[in-house]
């Protein structure tokens, strides 16, 4: 088996490509050892010393390192080996019962729902696959007063880049389609 890695725009963490599907449906999040016991990758990812964050996506894996000191060129082969020898186990990559993570409560007005409609459109469409490519994720969590409310996930949770490219990136793509929307926030 051959993993590929790639940068992130985020420093602290690395995209590693398997070379096979992660998850057919959904994502998954894990940012502390607890949160990991829904997945028996991600519980052999934390086993790692220096990780401090997971993220399962289509067909990456995004893995942050803790802020302790570790460094990649000592984190990366330990996580490259936790993620060869779960595949090839063939273990499950979620616990049996354990769902992908589904997107948590929204918030709109009913009033508001054709608007909502394209920022999830535009999101689908043109940012998320975006960033994919970098390892994260960008998900609709509101939108009130012509602010839109977004949670970013995976190699974007924490990046030094994520407030431009929310700012610079999604938020001039929605005020050009909808001129309603007045700002982007990350939640």
């Amino acid at each position: 088996m051959f993993i590929q890695t790639e940068a992130t725009p985020n420093p602290a963490t690395l995209k590693f490509l398997p070379g096979k599907v992660v998850l057919p449906d959904g994502t998954f999040e894990a940012r502390s050892r607890d949160a990991a016991t829904r997945s028996p990758l991600a519980e052999a990812l934390f086993d790692v010393p220096g990780v401090a964050g997971v993220y399962f996506g289509h067909d990456f894996i995004s893995v942050t390192k803790a802020d302790d000191g570790s460094e990649w060129p000592q984190v990366k082969p330990a996580v490259l080996g936790a993620i060869m020898e779960h595949f090839m186990s063939g273990a499950p990559v979620l616990a049996e019962g354990a769902a992908p993570e589904s997107d948590a409560e929204e918030f709109f007005e009913e009033a508001d729902a054709d608007t909502v409609a394209t920022i999830k459109d535009l999101l689908e469409t043109r940012v998320r696959p975006a960033v994919a490519g970098d390892g994260g994720d960008i998900t609709f969590r509101g939108y009130r007063e012509g602010v839109v409310y977004l949670e970013m996930k995976g190699a974007c949770s924490g990046c030094p880049s994520s407030t431009a490219t929310l700012r610079q990136g999604v938020q001039n793509l929605f005020r050009h389609f909808l001129p309603e929307v007045r700002e982007v926030q990350a939640v």
